[in-house]
């Protein structure tokens, strides 16, 4: 595997429990979250990344009442 150079997402408080993202030159998206101790890394296409934020930041809040 080539060396991945992670960037923290912007969504992360201070703490231990952040999504990491990292991209490689083939167009691989390699996700890992900083608090697993097991070092998991998903991989995913940017295309399935790009669905994944799009439904993310478009999420309906549920109604409260």
């Amino acid at each position: 595997m080539p060396e991945l150079t992670w960037q923290k997402s912007s969504y992360c408080a201070q703490g231990n429990s952040c999504v990491n993202v990292a991209a490689t030159a083939t167009g691989t998206i390699h996700l890992t979250e900083s608090g697993d101790p097991s070092r998991a890394i998903l991989k995913t296409t940017p295309t399935t990344f790009s669905t994944l934020l799009h439904t993310l930041k478009h999420k309906e809040e549920p109604h409260r009442g």
